[in-house]
């Protein structure tokens, strides 16, 4: 088995560092200006009413979407505000921002909105596109296959254009090195930068691939409506998101644990297409920031260490 039953960790990029999370945490480690490493530490606290939906197939994974965009949005906040900052001007940093609860809500709420946004402008432009074509591909079908074609270059040219700014290339390094850290824990690797350099930069739980496959099964999804009107069109679009989401969630969860039979395996190949432009072959320091990241993490959830009592809590 490729983890053992071992806890399914997971990540994300950040600027200049990675964020990793568990069951009860969430920790970032970032490069600084004067080349140490700082940390962000935020323990995730349980909600009764979040568990229970967290329990049910197709609404699980809009939860996890939700949470997940709400708690990376403050550690991509920790790191995009520091990163470049003497560490000697911290306190100039806080006395700066504003109130806790404020930036709580205001980056929490960021987050969210930013994703809905968009999965929005994703989700509708393709489909406004495709109705222009109506004269040449007149069929429902054409058209939903259109509309997702038109969605896939979209995404693509979207990736590559970001990809070639100088901050956004090395944000897809440390998403290499993310997916490098967790492939050599699953894979029972004692975490040194040279076993971490030796693992794949791709992994089958990515964000990316949960989007391309998002593009995949919408084309199903939307083949069960009508194309026309195009005001309808929309609306059925706005209104089948949720159950898209839900979908390629489970969709992405298959994939993981068919990854290690013959054949099924190559189920989450297209996600993993898509990661070879989403990710990139990180430096040796970079792959160091991603390994204090996880052992720091690892240090609360498995041997129970309490968090401090000056890390921040900014979960609400």
């Amino acid at each position: 088995m490729e983890s053992q039953n071992r806890p399914a960790y997971g990540g994300q990029a950040v600027v200049e560092g990675v964020m990793f999370g568990g069951k009860h945490h969430t920790v970032t480690a970032i490069r600084r200006k004067d080349r140490s490493i700082d940390y962000f530490y935020l323990p995730r606290k349980s909600n009764s009413v979040l568990q229970k939906l967290k329990k049910v197939p197709f609404l699980r994974g809009i939860i996890a979407l939700i949470e997940a965009s709400a708690n990376g949005s403050q550690h991509l906040n920790f790191s995009s505000e520091r990163y470049d900052v003497d560490p000697e001007k911290d306190e100039e940093i806080s006395e700066e921002k504003v109130s806790r609860t404020t930036m709580i809500l205001g980056v929490a709420t960021l987050g969210v909105l930013s994703f809905i946004f968009g999965k929005f402008v994703f989700t509708l432009v393709p489909a406004i596109l495709a109705s222009f074509m109506k004269s040449i591909f007149p069929s429902d079908v054409a058209q939903v296959l259109i509309e997702g074609l038109i969605k896939l270059l979209l995404l693509l040219i979207y990736i590559y254009f970001v990809s070639l700014t100088p901050m956004i290339k090395r944000v897809f390094q440390y998403h290499g090195a993310e997916h490098k850290v967790i492939n050599a824990y699953e894979n029972h690797l004692e975490l040194t930068v040279e076993n971490v350099q030796s693992q794949s930069r791709l992994h089958y739980r990515c964000g990316s691939s949960f989007i391309l496959f998002t593009v995949i099964v919408g084309v199903f999804v939307y083949m069960l409506v009508p194309t026309d009107p195009l005001w309808l069109r929309l609306v059925d679009r706005i209104a089948l998101l949720p159950i898209v989401l839900g979908i390629s969630f489970e969709v992405l969860q298959l994939t993981n644990k068919l990854r290690d039979i013959p054949v099924l395996r190559y189920l989450g190949y297209p996600g993993l297409w898509l990661q070879l432009l989403t990710t990139k072959e990180p430096a040796d320091d970079q792959v160091e920031v991603a390994i204090a990241s996880f052992n720091e993490l690892l240090k609360f959830e498995e041997e129970k260490v309490p968090m401090k009592a000056d890390m921040p809590n900014l979960e609400m």
